[in-house]
């Protein structure tokens, strides 16, 4: 049997591989592009019909690392709106930040476009409590703290793309405004409930693809409840950022629609557990950094049998990024980690122990740009590409290879009730 080629993504570029012809490929499928501006529009115009053209409009967008097509899309919502009557002056965006570190002006000018030229963009900070308005409290004790200037909005659109999210279930939707548009301590009392204080692990019902029986995902649920009135748009995209498709409406339903037909395809209903496992994390914005890239970490992980190894391509050009997440690794073990936690949670120490269980139960090799001590640091190893060819060439093992791990986790997917028109 002949060996094949494959190129993966890896940063801003590829890196070439010559795989064992009995190598198994799991990839996404992808979606029909049925989106066009005119549909578009068309849409966007029927869910204003009710919108009256005064007052200030306030639209959320996401931050570079989950990009939602925003230099084609953000020109048709506000020539939309100005068709609609609304005017330029009265137009403010939020860059839903969330926890994560700011943009310059720089990376703000590539993710949206000339749109950040023309128009104000205010850079969310979780940490100025003095921003937000306290809107209620979940059965779960979450406070639900918003900015207080948003709610001064007459119309506020949310525009993001719908992912796969490795606790919270889904990315996307609800979570712009919660936790994107939210204060600090109110964003760790949701992601606190990563954590099974009884089993003292991380709770099994929070992961990819699962909003039932995840308590984050039905924490965000009533969220969204909470929430002042919001036009969501939300994009579907293919397994290079495109988008595919939209949908848009206002209800929670809407929302878990979007997640279902997102879930048909990026799903491999596989039963196989794998000894060796390629991936890439399907390069810029999706491995920027260690945070961003272990998405596809999580999602390859899962194909790997115990004691098996995972390959993972990532460059990681903007470190680990995030402060708060390497201190985890310098406790005492997981339990010192998992009980600081308990007492005070804070940054990205769910990310933390999340990777720590996949280090405890399967090798994690690493191809990056991260220095080599820090690798280690996490429980991975670093690799170079001579390396990962020389045990692709010699390894005799079952082989799966995904080359979008990001996009991509295993399991039934969820039921689809409906297509997108356009």
């Amino acid at each position: 049997m002949t060996p094949t080629r494959l190129t993966m993504r890896y940063g801003r570029g590829s890196v070439e591989w010559i795989l064992p012809a009995t190598a198994t490929m799991l990839d996404v499928r992808e979606p029909p592009r049925t989106f066009t501006p005119h549909c578009f529009e068309d849409d966007l115009t029927a869910a204003l019909s009710d919108a009256i053209a005064v007052g200030q409009v306030a639209i959320v967008v996401a931050d570079k690392t989950r990009r939602c097509d925003y230099p084609i899309i953000l020109p048709l919502i506000l020539a939309t709106l100005h068709k609609r009557g609304f005017q330029h002056d009265k137009i403010v965006f939020y860059i839903a930040y969330g926890n994560h570190a700011p943009q310059t002006p720089e990376e703000s000018l590539a993710t949206y476009g000339p749109v950040y030229r023309d128009y104000p963009f205010i850079h969310h900070r979780a940490d100025q409590v003095d921003l937000f308005v306290d809107l209620g409290t979940t059965t779960r004790g979450t406070p639900v703290r918003i900015r207080r200037d948003l709610l001064t909005a007459d119309l506020i659109l949310s525009v993001g793309v719908i992912s796969h999210h490795y606790f919270a279930g889904f990315g996307g939707g609800r979570k712009l405004l919660f936790p994107g548009l939210s204060e600090r301590r109110a964003i760790y009392a949701n992601h606190r409930l990563f954590l099974d204080i009884d089993g003292q692990r991380l709770h099994p019902g929070c992961r990819a693809g699962q909003v039932e029986g995840n308590p984050i995902a039905e924490d965000l649920a009533e969220i969204h409840a909470l929430l002042p009135p919001h036009l969501a748009i939300h994009g579907l995209p293919d397994s290079q950022g495109s988008i595919t498709a939209f949908r848009m409406g206002s209800s929670y339903e809407v929302f878990l629609e979007a997640c279902r037909y997102h879930d048909h395809y990026y799903r491999a209903n596989d039963e196989h557990l794998y000894d060796l496992v390629l991936a890439s994390a399907g390069g810029y914005p999706k491995d920027i950094n260690m945070i961003q890239a272990h998405k596809a970490i999580d999602n390859a992980a899962a194909f790997v049998r115990d004691k098996g190894t995972l390959i993972v391509v990532a460059e990681c050009a903007d470190g680990l990024g995030s402060t708060t997440f390497l201190p985890y690794f310098q406790m005492d073990g997981h339990l010192a980690a998992f009980t600081d936690l308990t007492r005070r949670y804070s940054g990205n120490g769910g990310t933390a122990l999340a990777l720590m269980a996949k280090t405890q139960r399967i090798t994690v090799l690493l191809m990056t740009t991260l220095d080599a001590s820090l690798c280690r640091q996490l429980g991975i190893t670093p690799i170079s590409r001579a390396a990962i060819q020389e045990l692709l060439d010699t390894e005799q093992c079952t082989l799966a290879v995904i080359r979008n791990a990001s996009m991509l986790i295993r399991g039934a997917a969820m039921e689809t009730r409906r297509p997108f028109a356009c």
